[in-house]
């Protein structure tokens, strides 16, 4: 992070973390339609880069069909009523773009990776951030609360990714540059600034924001729908991993690509990708993992 870049990140969390806590207490199409919008933004970002090594995916299929993922999840609430709408999404968007290869591209054109980077930037973005709608819904699908649910419920649900993520790469950053800096490398030829002193510190950081965050939610969700303290530490630990593994994959994508940051919609971070680099796995990670845990009976 180059010094000049703290002010702006400082002023982008200042005021990205209230509008982030409004929508996820509001919650159905307030917060569905801007998630949409951000997953289109990621995923053109995505067909930017792969424009930049000569493949020109059609973001007139992609970018509508990575917004239509995320509302139509928001309309099923739930992984079952969304899957088949979803799979009939994606297989259109296959022909969709098999079709406009064959009549607008020669095999010149790149229309294996055209059409390869279309699908993939909806999968990608539209499918990971389809979990928020899901996580949210939970508690009221399950009747958590009685009639009289806290709207809290649904904005505590999407905070177990969002805390681990958050904290897990404050806590890489912060100990990677304290003591990682002459240690050994996670990946020297992804991310040269990735140490596994950095990783384990981020790991650490995972576990204790899920742990912190058992604790807080303790007292919001009814007895037995949460994993103990112990269980809460591991889930923290498998998200840490995955958060790490977003990172560095779109970490890949751009140094093929050949860029720093995969856009510049937020000042001092990056691109939309460049802050959902992560999530793209911790979301639907979660819901899997709160799955398992019997966190929803």
């Amino acid at each position: 992070m180059a010094p000049g870049d703290l002010p702006k990140r400082l002023g982008v969390a200042v005021l990205g973390i209230p509008a982030v806590l409004i929508l996820l207490y509001f919650g159905g199409w307030f917060l569905a339609v801007p998630l949409a919008a951000l997953a289109a933004v990621g995923a053109r970002e995505v067909s930017d880069m792969a424009r930049a090594r000569g493949i020109g995916p059609f973001d007139s299929l992609a970018l509508p069909a990575t917004a239509g993922l995320v509302l139509l999840a928001n309309w099923a609430g739930a992984w079952g009523p969304f899957a088949g709408s979803a799979l009939l999404v994606l297989m259109l968007l296959a022909g969709a773009s098999l079709f406009t290869a064959l009549a607008f591209r020669s095999t010149g054109g790149a229309p294996l990776g055209a059409v390869a980077v279309t699908l993939f930037s909806t999968v990608y973005l539209g499918l990971s951030l389809a979990t928020v709608p899901f996580l949210h819904a939970l508690p009221t699908r399950l009747e958590w609360g009685g009639a009289a649910a806290s709207p809290w419920m649904g904005a505590a649900a999407v905070a177990l990714p969002l805390a681990a993520t958050w904290v897990g790469d404050s806590a890489a950053y912060f100990g990677g540059s304290a003591w990682g800096r002459h240690g050994p490398k996670l990946a020297p030829s992804i991310s040269p600034n990735k140490s596994w002193i950095g990783t384990a510190c981020g790991l650490v950081g995972s576990a204790l924001a899920v742990i912190v965050w058992r604790v807080v939610v303790g007292g919001v969700f009814p007895e037995g729908r949460l994993p103990d303290l112990a269980m809460a530490g591991a889930i923290g630990i498998v998200l840490g991993i995955g958060a790490q593994v977003g990172d560095l994959a779109e970490s890949m994508l751009k140094r093929e690509a050949g860029v720093k940051d995969s856009g510049s919609l937020f000042p001092g971070h990056g691109g939309a990708l460049d802050r959902l680099d992560a999530l793209v796995v911790t979301l639907p990670l979660s819901y899997a993992l709160l799955l398992l845990a019997g966190a929803i009976g």
